[in-house]
Parts: structure tokens; sequence; C-alpha cells
């Protein structure tokens, strides 16, 4: 059988490509920017070394939040007490206080457009018992995620030596953040600011007032993490994240990323090779109620290339061999190879389309014989 290797678009840097375009100078410790149509990194700057990550953190307790309401553990309308530790956090704040119950829904508020340290620790401690608790929810979700170097020690992001992240694991968060709670996302991501306990906050995602293609998702500052933020922009069907880490100012950090959403929408295209279920190739069966099925993939398959070089881009279906039947509708039977100029952008599993059941007792005897011939 032939033995596969194959990746996705984001494990190989800028893309590999002799005509890229330069990536812009960025004020930052580490940076990247994808294109989330394709799972293509665009162009990267130290996304895999760690750091403190700040209220960046504040993406992995929402999507703890937002799985606890889908799974019925928690209602929006859900009054939390708030205990002390809570109202005593230190730094940014919604401003809950004892002895005056708040719902989950101003706590995801509160989190989210106001970045409350307390808002977090009370929704960890409403779900897990306690924050600690919370974390090893966050570390195993985190786990699960595919984050390799991320590791959570509280709920909001305060500085503790053990706590850190990379900007791939933060894509990684964000994207499916966004993937898994749509509905979510779009009702709090954007919103521009939030009013508790008498105090309007505004949100301090500055690119929400500078770009309206800019949906999301979240700053974070500490005095050792400084300035960052990941920032979502959709533009026509492309959807482009960038994470920055480590910049100077929240100016130069809406800045920056402003800077890394325009390149990457200006410079590169994301081309359609296939449409989803739309067979690419019929592919020969053995031992099947039929000689051949339809393959090729579930969803469409996008390619980003720099702006122009969409028409010199190939593909080579490579199928696996031999595929005997029974085959599931939905099993990988093979691999798409992608090149541009000759030069490799990717592999990507290429799947049945429809069910092959298994032939009668004469067929299968045939076709075992010829296979053993071959």
């Amino acid at each position: 059988m032939l033995r596969y290797c194959f990746f996705l678009f984001h494990f190989l840097p800028a893309l590999a490509m002799a005509q890229a375009p330069q990536p812009p100078q960025v004020t930052g410790r580490a940076w990247m920017v994808v294109d989330v149509s394709s799972d293509q990194i665009l162009a990267a700057e130290k996304p895999d070394e760690r750091f403190e990550p700040a209220s960046l953190t504040k993406l992995m307790t929402a999507y703890l939040v937002f799985a606890a309401l889908k799974e019925k553990k928690l209602s929006l309308e859900q009054q939390v007490n708030v205990s002390e530790r809570a109202w005593r956090a230190p730094g940014s704040r919604m401003f809950i206080e004892p002895r005056k119950p708040v719902s989950v829904s101003e706590l995801i508020q509160g989190m989210i457009v106001q970045s409350g340290n307390d808002a977090c620790i009370a929704l960890a401690e409403q779900l897990a018992g306690s924050e600690e608790a919370f974390a090893g929810m966050m570390n195993r979700e985190a786990e699960r995620l595919g984050m390799k170097n991320t590791r959570y020690m509280n709920s909001s992001g305060l500085p503790d030596p053990q706590h850190y992240s990379t900007a791939r694991d933060l894509y990684l968060l964000a994207i499916a953040l966004i993937r898994d709670f749509p509905e979510q996302y779009a009702q709090y991501y954007s919103q521009r600011e939030y009013r508790y306990n008498g105090i309007i906050q505004p949100n301090r995602n500055r690119l929400l007032w500078l770009d309206n293609t800019v949906d999301g998702v979240k700053t974070g500052f500490t005095e050792a993490a400084g300035y960052c933020l990941v920032a979502s922009s959709k533009r026509g069907p492309r959807r482009l994240l960038s994470v920055l880490l480590g910049s100077t100012s929240e100016t130069m950090r809406a800045q920056e990323s402003q800077k890394l959403l325009n390149w990457g929408f200006q410079l590169f295209d994301a081309v359609r090779l296939y449409a989803g279920n739309a067979p690419v190739k019929e592919i020969e069966i053995w031992k099947g109620a039929r000689a051949t099925l339809k393959a090729g993939f579930r969803a469409d398959l996008l390619v980003t290339v720099p702006r122009g070089q969409g028409e010199r881009l190939k593909a080579e279906l490579l199928a696996l061999s031999p595929l005997v039947a029974p085959i599931a509708a939905g099993a990988r039977v093979g691999n798409l190879r992608v090149t541009l100029d000759g030069r490799p952008l990717g592999e990507y599993p290429v799947v049945a389309l429809e069910e092959v059941p298994a032939a009668g007792i004469f067929v299968r005897g045939w076709d075992t014989l010829r296979l053993w011939l071959r």
C-alpha cells in the first residue's frame, strides 16, 4: 500500500515560495498571519516560541464556557454568586460584588468585552468549583485542540511563570472558537462596549472602530507580556487572522495587526481548486459492487497563493492502492498533491464521496486472483 506523510499548509513557513511577497516589518516579539479559508500561514515570526499570553488566556475560558452552555451545564440566565477571590481579582475588572449575584450572560460580556479578571474567576468557580480545577480543564482542552506549547495556571491570564502559550497555539484556539461557536463569536467579540454596575467600559480591540471588516477577537496586556492582540477580519468569502505578541503600546498593537491583515488580503488570493462534494476523479475499486468510486472533498478545497499565481497551480491525485471494498462514504482513499511552479505546497486527504459495498463471492474471488497475479 502506498504510504503517506501528509501535512497541512500551515506547517510550511511562508509557503516556501520563491516569489512570495515579503512580509511587512512588525513591531512585536512574535506574530503570524493566517488565511483561515485555507488554514495556511502567510508569514510568521517565532510562531512556536513560548510567551506569557496575558488576557488572550480568556479565549480558552470563553471556549469552555460556551461548551458548557451547549452541553446545558450552564444557562445564560443562571445566577452566579461572587466569591471574595473573584471580587478581589487584580487587574482589569467588570466590578462584580459579593452578595450581589450576577448572571452568566453578564459575566460573559464582562469577560470578553471588558476583559474582567473577576468575571473569569467567577465563571471558573461556577463551572469547576475552583479556579485551580478549572485550569486543569483548560489544559485538557488545550491538549485536545493540539496546542502543544501551552500551559494554563489560571482563567484570566494573570502572570505566572508556568503560564504560557505561543502564537501558533493561540491561532488554533481562536479558530476553534470561531468554528465551534459561530453564534457566540458573532454576538460577543464585535461588541464595542458593555455597561455593568453603572460603569461603561469599551472593548480594548481598537480595530473594531478602525476597520469594519474586523469582527474580533481579543487583546491582552501585562508588563511582562507587552501588548498582545488576536484579530480576525472577514472580507468577502475570506477570513484572515493575525496573532501579535509583545508589541509596545495599544496603538502599536492595533497598527501592526492592521498591517498584517491588509498585507494578507492585498497580496494573496484564495483559489478554489475543487468544490465540496464534487468528484475530483473516479478511482478503481477491487472486490466491490462497482468497479470505481467518485473521490473528492467534503468541503471546498481552497489554496492561498501570491496574487495572480493561481493559474500556475498543479494538482495530482495519488490513490491508495489497492482500494478494496467495502468502502464507506467519507473514508480516505488518497491524497491530492498540490504544487506551484513545481514546488510542493501541501497534500490533502481525498475521501470517498459514495459508499461501495462488497461484491458477490464470485467477483471477490476473481479480484483476489487478479490482485495475486499483480
